[in-house]
């Protein structure tokens, strides 16, 4: 295609109909004979003229009929008919616009936009695009998002299957992208061919919350990539552990707010009283700790410094058995056997290995410049070669717990990128595979999970404006969390076979898409609908393989069974259950 030649430059014997209705986003239009609609299909691509020059309105077919009506050719004129009226059929189409094609706008030829600025008139003409004409189309389209140094390639559009399917990465990122599709519709494939070619790039910003350990095998590795887990009962006594790819999440780093969650029973009626007492304990230990630093005075009671709880919980207890003078002897203090079943279940925490990565916490991680090196393990720091992005496996954290573990870990990353300095803010994103496990539609009242997913409804409202990026991977779209989905400006969705989550998924499209998601339980394994502002035509795109895969692979059971040798092995699945670790 030489460069300024008009892609969508018709012959009027081309057109294949006129538009007889239109309204603001749609139209319908009659079809010439029968072999023309017979070549039609629906999500069929057109081009329909526009009433300003050089201009094309581009339409999509959602809808192919014959529609019967009167011929007002057989009657004669002026007179009315006394025969029976003669009838005639119609062949129409249903159009929703999707944009306008602009064949010179500025200094630029072959301009496609979203917006339709003026919406066609009755008896306008109406093209098929195919052929050279849709590959140009297409690969203009993605010409914008091709043109920078490391473009986002997802695979090829199933309309044409020569032209590469691109997106715009700055806008997947910045306004935020969910990620949807049943087991075995092949998301896993989607979020590595994603996350590949983030890793090529060389500044690259991220972190992969892995829920089943799906990403954190040998086949899932690569320059760019960096994999830690969080600590298990066995890492417990280990030094050093963030050199070695283990993550503690210390308590200190809670907020007072996510302390309660974790550790108060509101149903207790000492609950207010012990609720006080923790959060004075808990700032009497924080002002301890920085006595005599630059940080003296100027802490709060959510300030990320290291106490300890045991000193805290040992305070808590004489407050409970405390016992003061009295007129004639001595009398139970005013906090007397108030605080017995909120010390009981804080010593039960400090005594559980499971909560190990939590409270079980050694030297290193009760120093205040451990958070330095965490902060910079998580989100990179002036070294190019920090910058990478990072799989952290949580398949090894308790359910009950898991919610407001990861929050913990998504909030310390917005509140990090909020506090620094606006010139020196590096962009992050994070990818939350199973999103539906902790970024939750919650009815139940649930702490723990609630204060968790605070942190994930703030980043979706405003992490965009401290660079945090937000990309939601779920096989169960309707029991993720609403505010959060409806932040999320792009759609990559495969197959969904469950009706409530295909209908999730159509009320956050457009309405003028029609009927683009009605074959969501229909495509094929790999095959997505792409929508969004990282993509600006609606597309159905056939997703390339990555090179680098997570073991996500559905299980051959049948193939399996077949087997003569069975390579089962229960002792070392029970040694790791009764370890609680596979390390």
């Amino acid at each position: 295609m030489a460069k300024g030649n008009n892609i969508l430059n018709y012959s009027s014997g081309e057109s294949i109909g006129t538009i007889v209705s239109v309204d603001t986003g749609m139209a319908l239009a009659n079809i010439g004979n029968d072999a023309q609609l017979s070549k039609l299909q629906v999500n069929q691509l057109l081009a329909i003229k526009s009433p300003r020059p050089g201009r094309h309105i581009i339409g999509m077919i959602v809808k192919i009929f014959r529609k019967q009506g009167v011929d007002l050719d057989d009657f004669d004129n002026g007179e009315e008919a006394n025969s029976e009226i003669a009838t005639k059929a119609f062949n129409q189409i249903k159009i929703v616009f999707i944009g306008e094609f602009i064949d010179k706008y500025g200094k630029h030829s072959n301009v496609f936009r979203r917006n339709v600025t003026a919406v066609p008139s009755v008896d306008a003409a109406c093209y098929k695009i195919e052929g050279d004409r849709l590959s140009n189309l297409m690969k203009t389209i993605s010409s914008g998002a091709a043109a920078v140094d490391h473009p986002l390639s997802l695979g090829k559009y199933t309309m044409d299957e020569s032209s590469e399917a691109f997106l715009d990465g700055d806008k997947f990122f910045q306004r935020h992208a969910a990620i949807v599709g049943s087991t075995g519709s092949g998301k896993s494939y989607c979020v590595a061919r994603i996350v590949e070619q983030m890793a090529d790039l060389p500044n690259a910003n991220a972190i992969l919350f892995d829920l089943h350990g799906e990403y954190s095998t040998e086949t899932f590795k690569k320059e760019g990539i960096e994999h830690y887990r969080i600590a298990t009962p066995s890492d417990l006594d280990k030094t050093d552990k963030l050199n070695k790819g283990v993550l503690m999440i210390p308590y200190w780093l809670l907020t007072y707010e996510e302390m309660q969650a974790l550790l108060l029973d509101r149903s207790d009626q000492n609950a207010p009283n012990q609720a006080m007492l923790l959060s004075q304990q808990v700032l009497k230990g924080k002002e301890a700790s920085v006595a005599e630093s630059p940080f003296e005075g100027k802490i709060t009671l959510d300030s990320p410094v290291p106490y300890d709880l045991s000193v805290v919980l040992n305070e808590l207890k004489r407050l409970d058995e405390e016992r003061v003078a009295g007129a004639r002897s001595d009398k139970a203090g005013p906090y007397n056997g108030k605080l017995t079943r909120f010390n009981q279940r804080l010593q039960n925490k400090l005594d559980d290995k499971r909560m190990g990565f939590m409270f079980s916490i050694n030297n290193d991680e009760k120093k205040s410049e451990w958070l330095n090196s965490f902060a910079a393990v998580l989100m990179g720091n002036e070294d190019i070669k920090k910058n990478k992005i990072k799989v952290i496996d949580f398949s090894e954290v308790p359910s009950d717990v898991l919610p407001l573990v990861i929050g913990l870990v998504a909030r310390l990353v917005f509140t990090i990128q909020q506090w620094c300095d606006e010139t020196k803010r590096h962009p992050i994103a994070l990818l939350c595979d199973e999103a539906h496990l902790y970024v939750q539609q919650i009815e139940a009242g649930d702490s723990v999970a609630e204060i968790g997913l605070k942190s994930f409804e703030r980043i979706a409202k405003e992490g965009r404006k401290y660079g945090v990026g937000l990309v939601i991977i779920s096989q169960r779209p309707s029991e993720v969390n609403r505010t959060v989905l409806s932040q999320c400006n792009n759609f990559i969705s495969l197959r969904l076979t469950n009706v409530e989550d295909q209908n999730v998924i159509k009320r956050m499209l457009p309405d003028n898409l029609g009927n683009i998601a009605d074959n969501l339980s229909l495509l094929d394994v790999g095959e997505a609908i792409v929508v969004g502002d990282a993509i600006l035509l609606p597309s159905k795109i056939k997703i390339d393989k990555p090179g680098i895969c997570p073991s996500s692979t559905t299980v051959p059971f049948w193939e399996i069974w077949s087997k003569v040798e069975s390579e089962q092995d229960l002792d070392v699945a029970i040694d790791n259950m009764i370890k609680q670790s596979k390390v």
